[in-house]
């Protein structure tokens, strides 16, 4: 990345003088770069896409921006927007700046005391439901999102949506095929002749699991839901099946991802429902639909880069291991639809 011209934007924009100091790269949960640095006493993380941007990278950086900054002085626990530059000119993509989060993720291991407390486990799990509860009560229109997705008959495309997805998939001429993916139309036939009724639309975060929120040091608190590049305006219960698709002991095959370690202490899969519930006014009478549909969805995503893996286009082991992961969700899936 070069500092100069990023300092060079920054210089128009008002945002510190001086050289940028201390940079140093920050892991995610996606390939999008995060980049950590201080200028003028000042500690920013710049977020843009992969060295090699994939497609629609540019319009993704722009869309979690504006997400950030109509979230700004809500209860939804994010990272606070500094400033977005929508121009590919001065690094060559889309990027933004955002203040650092103080906080850790859990999947890549429990501090203590975190580790030795199962009390704070059991807090850990509520605080992550809490936090998408906080985001559903967001006043979309009011925060300026009105037209940042297309909430009518969203549910209702879901299941030709994401079918279309794994087909687009064929185009890796050595992707074995769908039939990889056991019950995948099964579970879409399921999908389709058991629609719940629309609920007022909100706005959803898309991948919502322990991967994609950072928790307080020495608390059980959310300090930040990050990773906002599949945000799109919707039904908000979207995000509570993801939940319960991706949490250990929700039914049906574990998964070989998203761990946390040591797990005892964590409420149920049942009791972060039952939590959402004395929180928002959603009914929660269609809850496993939602839970079948993240489980399909998600599934189809990772096996995106199995498909890719396949065609020497991703690292062999990441599609071996998202492979089983897509098989596993399918058989969630299975599990609840009987």
């Amino acid at each position: 990345m070069d500092l100069d011209r990023l300092a060079a934007w920054m210089d128009a924009e008002d945002l510190g003088e001086g050289p940028i100091e201390a940079a140093r790269p920050l892991s995610g949960g996606t390939q999008n770069v995060l980049l950590r640095f201080r200028r003028a006493g000042r500690d920013y993380v710049l977020r843009r896409p992969p060295p090699v941007p994939r497609q629609g990278s540019n319009r993704t950086m722009e869309r979690e921006a504006r997400v950030l900054a109509a979230l700004a002085g809500s209860d939804a626990p994010h990272p606070r927007l500094i400033a977005a530059c929508t121009d590919p000119e001065p690094l060559g993509v889309a990027f933004y700046l955002m203040e650092p989060v103080e906080g850790f993720n859990a999947v890549t291991g429990l501090p203590e005391p975190h580790r030795s407390d199962p009390a704070i486990r059991r807090r850990m799990g509520f605080a992550l439901v809490e936090g998408i509860a906080a985001l559903h009560s967001v006043d979309y229109k009011a925060a300026g999102l009105e037209d940042f997705g297309k909430p009518e008959g969203y549910i209702a495309r879901q299941a030709d949506r994401w079918l279309g997805q794994l087909k687009d998939y064929e185009r890796h001429a050595e992707w074995p095929g769908r039939a990889g993916l056991p019950g995948v139309d099964r579970i879409a036939d399921w999908l389709r002749a058991n629609l719940p009724p629309e609920q007022p639309p909100g706005i959803l975060h898309g991948d919502y699991q322990f991967g994609n929120v950072m928790y307080r040091p020495g608390s059980g608190d959310l300090a930040a839901i990050v990773d906002w590049e599949l945000a799109t305006i919707g039904d908000p219960l979207v995000d509570l099946g993801w939940i319960v698709a991706c949490y250990p002991g929700s039914g049906g095959p574990e998964l070989p991802v998203l761990k946390v370690e040591p797990w005892d202490g964590f409420p149920t899969a049942d009791e972060l429902i039952a939590r959402y519930a004395a929180l928002s006014p959603r009914s929660l009478d269609h809850v496993d639909w939602f839970v079948v549909l993240a489980c399909f969805r998600l599934g189809i995503i990772l096996e995106g880069t199995h498909a890719r893996a396949c065609a020497g286009r991703a690292p062999k082991a990441t599609g071996d291991l998202l492979h089983a992961t897509a098989v596993a969700l399918m058989g969630r899936a299975l599990h609840r639809i009987g």
